[in-house]
């Protein structure tokens, strides 16, 4: 078949982009494209047929290339277009490995897979199933090295639509792993196995199954949400078995409800029960809940809101449908009043627990006092009708204030039966104040005593890293920003007189570093004009018998730099300590070299920003703004820089994440964040001196993450034995301190040299 054969001059544009020959691909193409036409975009469509093109030229033959075509618009229906990165990312492993004829197999079954698992999450868990069984399986018998493809993988890819109709992604995983353990080293057995041909493969098949997999009911909870609710919503499984730290939990947003992909029966309820309390309670806070703004409330404060909106969630569906009442009470954990301990333990968790049971539950058996006051003040705020979120929601706070105590802090936390998993994340219950550039707008004027201004901004909240649980605390560092107050600009002024001939010795350096319009990029093949030099001399050579260089060309290119940078303060009370062999403070060193650093920055035109810390425990971490990208460096900025004052502690981590909010935000090709400290990371409420430290160290992973390149200067002569284990390679300690003003501009322009 030519292109012209095809009747619609699209259909031999298309054929023309698949490059292909293929008589089998011939014979389909006109039906495989009017499915794909149907299901994908635009873009979805032209990279369908560029994937398909590249694997026609694996070397494969057809097959691999006609069950792409046939098979992935079905995927795509099922998990959406974004996921064919994924599955290409497998293709080629097996391309690479000796697994190659192993992807014919895959690509034929896969969109009954993905119609089994119906999440791009889950498909992704299935792919990593099938790298590990690849990883695993391939390359030794008895324990000697060849390059065997695993006999297994394509009997697997065979049965694999087959075991997700009963298995959870999870139960496969399993299943998958006693295989790869017992079989690996043995070829035969392993064919057998993922085959289902072997007695144990089918015992483990059914020791896996439990529970009820969403993909059984899944008819069924569209018809409840369809026949109670009048509620046509999309149901995306999730698993529960791949997040060790974090247990994802229900939850729905503008793509659909979010659902985990099987419910085990708790006690009398069963799986499919849960299924059904946990889409009621969501469908509740859609019909009933209002958000509300979360800027400024406390962890604590979120907390018991979201409680008591749950159970008004909860008492409202119970009326409804009364029935539903012995489901949530079955669900819902019923904590003892004494299990926990408050002079050892914080028991946060079980007072609310234990709040939201007796809400729901008449007969609950406490005997608190503010516990039974409040039940009684929520059934009344019910019954007379007046129970709106709002409303409910200054119920919550009025609770906090009652029910607040000093354990409340303490790092271990009693859990034990204070888990309400048919409940939602609640994240549709909160909206946040758009942000803003607030320090490009910090300097406005505000009607504010001096000592209320540092509240000015509502706190912002911030996760910290525990290292022994390697896991995060949310919420747990409370951030105020505020404006550094102002001083003598003419301090800076003097300063930078001072060190006249230092800064004289830095636009030298600065100059060269200063970008230049255009390069000349020489010995080019093809070019944008000829090089003359290099041309005579080719010349030259042709006269002359010799082989003339072709590199007779030559191109521009801008030479432009494209850094962000900001530069965080220590400004902890070490700063006031008189630096050794200096009669001036560390304070006063810190604020030449930064005087002196902002002045090269400026001349080289980068946008930069300027903040400095101090913290006094986890409740109270400040942060100055002293400079903001959107302002030059003039004398309001230095009389900010003229005041500095040094006090309190250091609570590195939180101050890191709060600059990175601003940083990661520019549109920059190179990010920088210089860290200025004199000391280890601590707080008068930190008792673990590693804490802080590790904390630190995991907020520089995250900048590293979001491309942030984090650098210390350290001004501790004992820096060495915690400033790597924080920073890598990328800091530098400065043992002499009054050097500090010449090595930190100096610094700066070798990083972004």
């Amino acid at each position: 078949m030519t292109d012209t054969e095809y009747q619609h001059p699209l259909m031999a544009q298309y054929w023309a982009r698949l490059g292909t020959r293929f008589p089998e691909v011939e014979a389909v193409f006109e039906d495989v494209m009017a499915e794909a036409l149907a299901v994908l975009s635009r873009e979805g469509l032209t990279a369908y047929l560029d994937t398909a093109s590249l694997i026609g030229k694996l070397g494969r033959g057809v097959d691999p290339m006609l069950a792409f075509l046939e098979e992935w618009p079905g995927v795509a229906h099922a998990v959406g277009e974004n996921a064919l990165p994924d599955l290409m990312r497998v293709v080629m492993r097996l391309q690479k490995s000796p697994n190659g004829r192993a992807i014919a197999p895959l690509l034929q079954t896969i969109a009954a897979v993905a119609r089994k698992l119906g999440s791009r999450e889950q498909f992704g868990h299935y792919l990593d199933i099938v790298l590990d069984l690849k990883v695993r399986t391939t390359g030794s018998i008895h324990g000697h090295h060849t390059t065997f493809p695993s006999p297994g993988m394509p009997e697997f890819f065979a049965q694999a639509p087959a075991l997700l109709s009963l298995l959870s992604i999870a139960g496969l995983r399993n299943w998958v792993d006693y295989g790869i353990r017992n079989y690996a080293n043995h070829p035969e057995r392993q064919k057998d196995y993922f085959s289902l041909q072997s007695a144990d493969a089918r015992a483990v098949l059914q020791r896996e199954r439990h529970g009820t997999l969403y993909m059984d009911v899944e008819r069924k909870l569209d018809l409840t949400l369809r026949g109670l609710w009048g509620v046509s919503e999309r149901l995306v499984p999730y698993s529960t078995a791949f997040d060790e730290l974090r247990k994802p939990v229900p939850y729905f947003d503008t793509l659909g409800m979010r659902v985990p992909d099987v419910f085990d029966d708790a006690g009398a309820i069963a799986g499919i029960d849960r299924y059904r309390a946990v889409l009621a309670h969501m469908v509740g806070h859609r019909r009933w809940s209002a958000p509300l703004i979360a800027d400024n409330w406390s962890p604590f404060q979120r907390m018991a809101v979201e409680l008591f909106e749950d159970c008004r969630i909860d008492t409202l569906l119970c009326r409804e449908y009364p029935g539903l009442r012995r489901i949530l009470l079955g669900l819902h954990p019923q904590p003892l009043e004494n299990a926990c301990d408050p002079e050892t333990t914080s028991c946060l968790r079980h007072r609310m627990a234990m709040l939201s049971r007796a809400l729901l539950d008449p007969e609950h058996g406490y005997t608190d006092a503010t516990l039974l006051e409040f039940v009684a003040r929520f059934h009344t705020l019910l019954r007379d009708g007046n129970a709106s979120t709002r409303a409910i929601a200054d119920l919550a706070l009025a609770y906090v204030t009652r029910s607040r105590r000093p354990s409340d802090q303490f790092a271990r936390v009693h859990f034990d039966d204070t888990v309400v998993d048919y409940r939602d994340d609640n994240r549709h219950l909160w909206q946040f104040i758009e942000e803003g550039d607030e320090e490009d707008n910090a300097d406005e004027e505000r009607k504010l005593d001096p000592e209320e201004e540092q509240y000015a901004l509502p706190p912002r909240h911030y996760p910290e890293w525990d290292y022994k649980s390697q896991s995060y605390r949310p919420d747990w560092v409370s951030l105020y920003e505020r404006l550094h107050p102002s001083g003598d600009a003419g301090d800076i002024d003097r300063l930078l007189e001072k060190h006249a001939a230092l800064a004289k010795r830095l636009k030298r350096m600065l100059d060269l570093l200063k970008p230049q319009d255009k390069v000349r990029v020489r010995y080019q093949e093809e070019g944008s004009e000829l090089d003359l030099d290099i041309a005579i001399r080719s010349l030259i050579d042709f006269k002359g018998g010799a082989t003339p260089d072709p590199r007779i060309n030559m191109s521009h290119r801008t030479d432009g730099r494209n850094f962000a940078v900001m530069l965080l303060l220590d400004l902890s009370e070490s700063l006031n300590e008189k630096a050794a062999g200096s009669g001036q403070t560390i304070l006063e060193l810190s604020q030449e070299a930064v005087s002196l650093l902002a002045w090269s920055v400026e001349q080289l035109g980068d946008p930069f920003a300027i903040a400095g810390f101090h913290s006094n425990t986890r409740h109270d971490v400040r942060y100055l703004h002293m400079k903001g990208y959107g302002e030059h460096w003039d004398d309001t900025v230095k009389a900010r820089l003229a005041a500095m004052q040094a006090g309190w502690s250091t609570r590195m981590g939180g101050a890191m994440r709060h600059a990175a909010h601003y940083l990661k935000a520019r549109p920059a090709d190179k990010k920088l964040m210089l860290i200025l400290t004199d000391g280890r990371p601590s707080d008068v409420d930190a008792h673990d001196e590693r804490l802080l430290i590790e904390d630190a160290r995991q907020a520089v992973k995250e900048l590293d993450r979001d491309g942030i390149f984090a650098y210390c200067i350290s001004l501790d002569p004992k820096a060495d034995e915690y400033v790597g284990d924080i920073f890598g390679r990328q800091f530098s300690v400065v043992d002499h301190v009054a050097r500090l003003p010449e090595k930190l501009p100096a610094l700066f322009m070798a990083l972004t040299k």
